[in-house]
C-alpha cells in the first residue's frame, strides 16, 4: 500500500506503528482486567457490550456482538452465568425464547471498577478542542466498522491459512 512521500507518508508511517502500539497495550489492559475479575478477556468484553443493550438479548445476539459462533456464545454465557454477571430468562412476549439478562448488582460492580480505572482519562482530551475531539469519535467509529469487516474476513476463511 502506498503511502505517500513528504509529511503525510512520515505521519502514515508512525500512525501503523503507534497503532500496534495502541492494540497491543488495550489488549494487555483486557488481559489485566479479566484477571482481576478472573475471567476470560472475551466475556469481559461481552460485558462491556451486554451493559451497552437497552434490554436483555438472545445468545443469537450475543453471537452478533462478539462474532463469536451461537455454539461459543453460549459457552460464554454458561461462563458469565457461574461467575453471577448474567442470567437467563424466559421472554415474557415468546415464552420459547431465552434471553440473557445482565444482574445489576454485579454489572454495577462492573462499573465501579471501570470507574476506578478511567478516573484520568477524560484529563487526556482536554487540551483538545471540539473538532478534534469529534475527529477522535469519528476515528474510533471507522475503526469499530473496520475491525468488524476484518475479523469477518478471518473467520470467513479469505485470508487463508
Amino acid at each position: 500500500m502506498a503511502q505517500g512521500g513528504g509529511r503525510r507518508g512520515l505521519l502514515l508511517g508512525e500512525l501503523a506503528v503507534e497503532s500496534r502500539r495502541y492494540m497491543a497495550s488495550y489488549a494487555l489492559f483486557n488481559q489485566a482486567v479479566a484477571d482481576h475479575l478472573k475471567l476470560h478477556p472475551t466475556d469481559v468484553q461481552c460485558l462491556n457490550l451486554l451493559s451497552l443493550e437497552r434490554e436483555p438479548v438472545t445468545t443469537g445476539r450475543v453471537a452478533e456482538l462478539t462474532g463469536l459462533t451461537t455454539g461459543s456464545a453460549t459457552r460464554l454465557v454458561d461462563r458469565l452465568e457461574r461467575a453471577g454477571y448474567v442470567v437467563r430468562e424466559r421472554d415474557t412476549a415468546d415464552r420459547r425464547r431465552v434471553l440473557v439478562a445482565t444482574v445489576p448488582e454485579k454489572v454495577a460492580e462492573f462499573g465501579r471498577m471501570w470507574g476506578k480505572l478511567s478516573g484520568g482519562w477524560f484529563a487526556l482530551f482536554e487540551a483538545c478542542d471540539d473538532d478534534e475531539l469529534a475527529s477522535l469519535l469519528a476515528h474510533m467509529r471507522r475503526t469499530v466498522e473496520f475491525s468488524a469487516a476484518q475479523v469477518e474476513r478471518l473467520r470467513s476463511g479469505e485470508l487463508g491459512g
